[in-house]
């Protein structure tokens, strides 16, 4: 078996945790589409975009000779009285995920991203006056930390932490106080390179760095040019989303050869997830994802 796999997610299919009025593909369509695009791997989308019986859930994933990698869980981490529903949430999905035989996926916890207008609004553009005080980076930081403890504790699947644009984990400055804050070793970290770019952040600065850290990779491109864009028009989150700020692999500002590299030196043994993240009906999902791995391929990934 190969050290680092390659994984799509339905996030490319605009399978998102935000509520949008578009109507989502069937679950059938992006799995079939993950298999058919060179893909081994897929994280398992919002809460019943697949099968929710554990019996049900493997037997769709091996019709497509996948594996299921982890499952993105967001919960607003700065507001105290949402940790318990939001430990309830991730420990459904750990439930569904062990028993349905995936011991080595992933809960990818995040911030409730989008829910809070400030951070949607100046995403890709965020100040320091427009984050977390001390006290609140306590809340967050000890609610991730338990969340990833109670998983742990009860179906013994591990958490990863994913930084994100329009929550309040999203500059550089953000994810390194998350990291200072938590304990290596309860919760490690889902690195995005393109939310870090995102963010204002070198993606192979950042994985340098963080490598010990990272326990689980996204490969994710970032268009500077709609960068520049979001900030002359000030556009929000989703604008951004909308006009193709995470663009195709290979044609925006990250260097997947360098980021491979470090991965590889590392002695890193786990998934890479190729995330291009498109809006509900947006773009054509299943041609990216062919060119995406096609342009991997080409970096001998």
């Amino acid at each position: 078996m190969e050290k680092i796999r390659i994984a799509n997610a339905p996030c490319s299919w605009g399978v998102l945790e935000f509520d949008f009025e578009a109507k989502e593909p069937e679950y059938e369509q992006v799995l079939r589409e993950i298999q058919e695009t060179g893909y081994i791997g897929t994280e398992l989308g919002d809460w019943g975009f697949m099968p929710t019986d554990p019996n049900a859930l493997r037997a769709a994933i091996n019709a497509h000779e996948l594996e299921l990698v982890g499952a993105f869980v967001p919960v607003a981490l700065a507001v105290a009285d949402a940790h318990e529903p939001g430990k309830n949430a991730a420990l459904r999905v750990a439930k569904l995920l062990k028993e349905a035989g995936y011991d080595d996926a992933f809960i990818v916890l995040a911030d409730d991203n989008g829910s809070v207008t400030e951070r949607t609004q100046h995403a890709g553009r965020i100040v320091e006056a427009q984050g977390l005080t001390d006290e609140q980076w306590q809340v967050f930081a000890q609610g991730a930390e338990a969340i990833a403890n109670a998983v742990r504790e009860s179906y013994g699947l591990r958490t990863v932490f994913h930084h994100h644009g329009a929550g309040y984990v999203e500059t550089v400055n953000e994810v390194e106080t998350f990291l200072k804050l938590t304990d290596p070793s309860s919760i490690g970290l889902c690195f995005d390179t393109g939310h870090y770019a995102l963010g204002g952040g070198n993606p192979i600065k950042g994985l340098q760095k963080y490598i010990d850290r990272i326990w689980h990779v996204h490969f994710k491109d970032f268009d500077p040019s709609v960068a520049a864009r979001l900030k002359d028009h000030r556009w929000d989150y989703f604008d951004a989303v909308r006009h193709g700020i995470f663009c195709e692999l290979g044609k925006g500002n990250v260097d997947f050869h360098a980021a491979f590299e470090i991965l590889e030196q590392s002695g890193y043994e786990g998934w890479i997830v190729v995330e291009q993240d498109v809006l509900p009906g947006m773009g054509r999902p299943k041609v990216y994802a062919a060119k995406n791995r096609a342009y991997l391929q080409r970096l001998g990934i």
